[in-house]
């Protein structure tokens, strides 16, 4: 790191910092602040699983095979049938409200993680 100039504004003293010296700084603060929540136990996903969610007709699918989930452990874990499970995830369906936020709880994700591409 350089040397940096202070100066005095309307009464006010600030430090002059070159930009590109700044952006480092910036850098290190934010990569600490998400090590801090990844420490925490904040969930991190591969990079795998986030270009297949880019690329999935089946946002739900892609969550339980992650979570290597069969449907019937999924079915069971968000209360609901088997049956119902296949067409929501097939897109026969969208579900109810509820019936998504049941899945999502037993996926361990956002609500919105699922329903992203329905809102088109």
């Amino acid at each position: 790191m350089g040397a940096f100039n202070r100066t005095v504004i309307d009464g006010k003293p600030f430090v002059l910092v070159p930009e590109e010296e700044f952006e480092d700084m910036m850098d290190v603060i934010m990569a600490k602040e998400i090590m801090a929540r990844i420490e925490a136990g904040e969930e991190t996903w591969p990079a795998e699983l986030v270009y297949e969610l880019f690329d999935t007709d089946s946002r739900i699918r892609t969550y339980r095979n992650y979570r290597k989930l069969s449907i019937a452990e999924l079915a069971e874990a968000a209360n609901i049938t088997e049956p119902t499970l296949s067409e929501i995830e097939t897109g026969k369906t969208t579900g109810s409200v509820d019936e998504l936020k049941r899945i999502a709880v037993a996926l361990k994700v956002d609500l919105d993680d699922l329903v992203v591409d329905m809102v088109d």
